[in-house]
């Protein structure tokens, strides 16, 4: 009798399987070169700033007034510091009681200065003392402004040769709507200025970038020198004219 073959070794033939299974998964689930490549990172790359225009815009507003600030006060000179006080003092209680007597409260008067200076006189090219000058000065605030010419003209009377007028400022009680008024029209220049430039620019107007309010040393209040009212009646009531209020903004604009 032949001999029988031995019976094939199954490990190896599973084996065999088993790999070229594995090798067609991988094949087919495997993805194209190109499909690993990673996607080039756009995030960090800086975008150019946006173009700008900046504009500086300016605005005023006006109004009537409707309070006056008189600066009033008294001076008196005597050989000593004693009586030149004394009179000084004098002058001024019957200033303040005349400024009461025509309703001014006593929360719109306010003392501004007090001074006691020697005085000296020119003898021969030598200064000799002479005496002192003593001196006080008040603001007072007028709420009515048709008391005004009233209240300097008795202040006056009440002091005597003491009395001094030194000015008249006219103001608005409250200048918020003033300014507010004031910044509007600031606003409004600034951007028709920003407008027209974009324009000529080929460009629309974009978004306010930045807004500044700069101090424009407002000419509010309106003040009368005490010049003005050295030769005039004091009966008569100072006209009061306009109080004005400017601003100025400098705006930053896009251009789109």
């Amino acid at each position: 009798m032949s001999p029988i073959p031995p019976a094939p070794r199954r490990t190896s033939s599973r084996l065999l399987v088993a790999a070229t299974l594995a090798g067609g998964l991988l094949a087919a689930g495997a993805a194209p070169a190109s499909a690993l490549t990673p996607a080039p990172v756009t995030a960090g790359v800086a975008r150019p700033a946006p173009a700008t225009v900046t504009v500086t815009g300016s605005g005023e507003a006006t109004a009537t007034p409707d309070t006056a600030f008189v600066n009033l006060g008294v001076e008196a000179t005597a050989p000593t510091t004693e009586e030149a006080l004394a009179a000084q003092s004098a002058a001024a209680r019957a200033l303040l009681a005349a400024v009461r007597a025509q309703g001014v409260a006593d929360r719109d008067v306010r003392t501004e200065s007090l001074s006691l200076n020697p005085v000296h006189r020119d003898d021969n090219g030598n200064q000799r003392l002479t005496g002192y000058q003593a001196g006080q000065g008040f603001s007072v605030r007028v709420r009515d402004l048709s008391r005004t010419g009233a209240v300097i003209r008795a202040a006056m009377d009440a002091a005597g040769d003491a009395g001094r007028v030194h000015g008249v400022t006219f103001d608005v009680a409250d200048p918020a709507p003033l300014r507010a008024a004031a910044r509007r029209a600031a606003h409004d220049d600034a951007r028709e200025k920003a407008a027209q430039y974009a324009r000529l620019s080929g460009r629309p107007l974009g978004r306010l970038v930045s807004l500044t309010e700069s101090d424009s040393g407002r000419p509010r209040p309106v003040e009368v020198p005490a010049g003005a009212l050295a030769d005039a009646p004091l009966s008569v009531p100072v006209a009061p004219g306009q109080v004005k209020e400017q601003v100025v903004v400098t705006a930053v604009y896009e251009l789109d």
